[in-house]
Parts: C-alpha cells; sequence; structure tokens
C-alpha cells in the first residue's frame, strides 16, 4: 500500500517574522500537498487574543480548521499552555487513528515541548502504522535528552517489526539528535537515503539548516519532496518536507 506523509512547522499561523495571519493560505497549500499524513508542529489550538484582535482568525482550532474535509481524523497533542491559549503539534489523517498519546519532553521550564504518538490503520491485514510528530527544543543539552525520551518511548511502545515513521522539527542543525536516533533505533533519514543528506528547511526564504527530518523503519522509501516554492516558502520560517512509502512490499512475506 503507498501512502504519502508531510511534515511542517506552520509557525502558529503566520508568515514569517509573525507580520501577518496566514493560516488561510496556509490550509490551501497544505491541501495541495496531497498526503494521506500530516505531521504539524507549532498548531495553535486556542488563542483568544489573536481571536478578538485578527478578523479574519479561525473560529476553530487550527488543526480542525486545516483538516476541514480533507482530513477526517485528527490528534492534537497540546504542550505549551500560557494566558491566552495554548500549542502544540497535530497528525491529521485520511486513516483511522486507533490510538493516541502525548508525552511532555520539556526539557526546562521555559521551553514546552512534547511528543505526539498516534497508531494508525491504514488497511486491513496491514500492520498498524506508529507515527511520531516531535518539535524539539533549541538547545542541545535539552535535545540530548529528549532524543533520550523518544528513543526509550519507541523501545517500550513500538513493536520491533512495526512500520515507524518519526518526523517534525528537531532543531539538530548539527545532527547530534540525527546520528542517535539512526545508530539506537536503526531509522533511517528519507531524505538521507534518497539523496544523500538531510534537506534544507530553514529559513525558508533561504534554506541554510537541516532542521525538519522525516525518519522510517520498516517502510520502503518510493519518493522525497521539498517544498520551498513561492508562496509557501512565505507562509512560515520552515519548507515543509514530504515522502512517498510502500508498506505492502516490506510487509508481505515472498511468495515460495
Amino acid at each position: 500500500m503507498r501512502f504519502t506523509i508531510a511534515t511542517y512547522n506552520i509557525h502558529k499561523g503566520f508568515s514569517h517574522l509573525t507580520r501577518k495571519v496566514v493560516i488561510h493560505e496556509l490550509k490551501d497549500r497544505l491541501h495541495g500537498l496531497s498526503a494521506d499524513i500530516l505531521f504539524l508542529q507549532e498548531v495553535q489550538g486556542v488563542h483568544r487574543r489573536h481571536a478578538r484582535r485578527y478578523h479574519n482568525w479561525p473560529g476553530k482550532p487550527q488543526h480542525e480548521f486545516i483538516a476541514d474535509t480533507v482530513w477526517h481524523e485528527v490528534a492534537y497533542g497540546r504542550n505549551a499552555v500560557y494566558q491566552h491559549g495554548h500549542h502544540g503539534n497535530a497528525v491529521l489523517s485520511h486513516y483511522p487513528i486507533v490510538a493516541q498519546a502525548n508525552l511532555d519532553i520539556s526539557a526546562h521550564a521555559f521551553e514546552s515541548r512534547g511528543l505526539l504518538h498516534c497508531v494508525l490503520q491504514l488497511k486491513r491485514g496491514l500492520p498498524a502504522l506508529h507515527c511520531i510528530n516531535v518539535h524539539l527544543g533549541l538547545f542541545e543539552r535539552g535535545r540530548r535528552w529528549q532524543v533520550h525520551a523518544l528513543c526509550e518511548r519507541i523501545r517500550e511502545a513500538v513493536p520491533q517489526g512495526a512500520p515507524l515513521i518519526v518526523a517534525g522539527d528537531f532543531n539538530d542543525w548539527r545532527r547530534k539528535a540525527d546520528r542517535a536516533l539512526q545508530e539506537e533505533l536503526g531509522v533511517t533519514e528519507v531524505f538521507e537515503a534518497a539523496r544523500g543528506r538531510p534537506a534544507r528547511t530553514f529559513p525558508a526564504v533561504l534554506p541554510v539548516f537541516r532542521l525538519d527530518r522525516i525518519y522510517s523503519r520498516g517502510l520502503s522509501i518510493v519518493s522525497t519532496a521539498v517544498h520551498y516554492a513561492y508562496p509557501l516558502a512565505r507562509l512560515s520560517d520552515h519548507a515543509a518536507l514530504a515522502a512517498t512509502f510502500d508498506l505492502e512490499r516490506v510487509v508481505r512475506a515472498p511468495s515460495r
């Protein structure tokens, strides 16, 4: 079975440098990616002050607004909570989300981070797909602890043979987390496998750093894509990544 996933830090629905609300344009562009599963970071669940200030602020949480009638299954993990609302990670899916858990992996009190683990049933007769959406911290010491927590979660909650995708904003510009994940979990960074190195995604206008990643295990990589193009590059400070996988080719036993 072939399916496509995409990951994107949506910057709480604001443009680069938080100049204007672009959640409506962003929604249209995300629909245009034709992804079966979306991993979104910095999703605004509620912000009462923005709702009063901006006339075009959506009347529902951003993950529900983006999902609309395209993705019928939605999971949201609230990470940062403050006076006017909260934000976190979200997974939007065409396929049933049969289980979900949101883990607090904040390394310190000044930076709230989370790990959203969803289990999806793509098709009857195929193993469940484990999807983990992450947004790691800005400081390397904290990221080391967060990567350890991510590895522990996978060892405890994901069967060794189960298909797995870990995607999101890793803030890992020195690639130390990248090496740790590949060595400890046996995952593959899909852009490195397909193109020789992870994709440049930040800042979106002139990408230099390879902060956003897609890792997989137990899946065949069919294709990869980086979405820099105008106007998507102006909708957030990150570029969007997409990858297409084949599940059946890996999990089916060869005929004799």
